[in-house]
C-alpha cells in the first residue's frame, strides 16, 4: 500500500491514549491519532504494510493474507509485530 503522508497511528512513536488521540513518544505531547506524523518516524509493522497484503476490492479495511494457509482475513490495520510472515512493502 503507498500512502502519502504516515499518521501518527502507524508509527512506532505513537501510542494511542483512546481511539482519537495519542502521546508522541517523542515530543511527549497529544496528538490526533489521524494527523500526519513527522518525518523520520518508524513504520508501526501493520498488515496494509505488508507484501503479503491483498487489499479486498471491496473494502479498504478488510483484505487477505496471501502466505497464510488458510486464506486468512485480515484487518489492514492489524499490527503485525508477532507475524513471522511480515514483510515491509515499499511505502
Amino acid at each position: 500500500m503507498k500512502q502519502e503522508k504516515l499518521l501518527y497511528r502507524d508509527t512506532l512513536n505513537f501510542t494511542p491514549i483512546d481511539v482519537i488521540k495519542g502521546v508522541d513518544l517523542i515530543t511527549k505531547k497529544i496528538v490526533m491519532a489521524n494527523d500526519p506524523a513527522p518525518e523520520g518516524y518508524e513504520v508501526k509493522p501493520k498488515c496494509k504494510f505488508c507484501k503479503n497484503f491483498l487489499h479486498n476490492s471491496d473494502d479498504e479495511y478488510m483484505g487477505t493474507c496471501k502466505v497464510s494457509k488458510n486464506n486468512f482475513m485480515a484487518y489492514s490495520d492489524m499490527t503485525a509485530t508477532t507475524c513471522k510472515e511480515y514483510e515491509r512493502s515499499d511505502l
